[in-house]
């Protein structure tokens, strides 16, 4: 019998980009339902841009067991995706002279190190009703920077993985060979 070539990969859910990539969509559905005028197409340019984050993280784990390009890519969808996010929150709070908070400002140092605690979109969920937009464009800037960073080195981490164990043609080939004992 030979031996299985196809990778068996975690879970999506369990990767930790993922799971704030959720939040990041959690957060994008609240702020853009009670923030955004009823009838403005940033709420569905927001929400979409954020479930793109999510999703591509899923099809790309997904699609990983046989083609690591394409997960490579979907990732950088994903990645891609939340920068768009980011701006809209940044234009948001710009264009109506709310406060970006600065690396020296406490309210943000007490975000990050509340988003880098919590992974659950429950969490989220729960806490948003008693803030302000401003604080919550500006968790969900951090979450997205948090994000970013941990799809970045996804990305990084996928990048080694192709070059130590080529991709799946390669991975057909040296199956083949060792079945036939070349």
């Amino acid at each position: 019998m030979p031996a299985p070539f196809l990778p068996h990969g975690g879970s999506y859910k369990n990767l930790i980009a993922y799971q704030k990539a959720e939040c990041v969509y959690d957060v994008t559905f609240y702020f853009a339902h009670h923030f955004l005028e009823k009838g403005d197409r940033t709420i569905d340019q927001m929400v979409q841009a954020a479930r793109s984050g999510k999703q591509n993280i899923a099809e790309g784990a997904a699609a990983g067991n046989t083609s690591k390009e394409t997960e490579i890519k979907l990732t950088n969808v994903a990645k891609a995706s939340l920068q768009e996010l980011l701006v809209d929150y940044e234009d948001f709070l710009r264009v109506r002279r709310l406060e970006q908070w600065q690396a020296t400002d406490q309210r943000l140092a007490q975000a990050k190190r509340a988003c880098a605690a919590h992974n659950d979109s429950a969490y989220y969920r729960k806490a948003l009703p008693d803030r302000s937009a401003e604080t919550i464009a500006n968790i969900a800037i951090t979450l997205i920077h948090q994000t970013d960073w941990l799809l970045g080195k996804l990305i990084e981490k996928l990048e080694i993985k192709f070059v130590e164990n080529g991709g799946m043609r390669e991975q057909m080939t040296k199956a083949r060979k060792e079945y036939r004992g070349y």
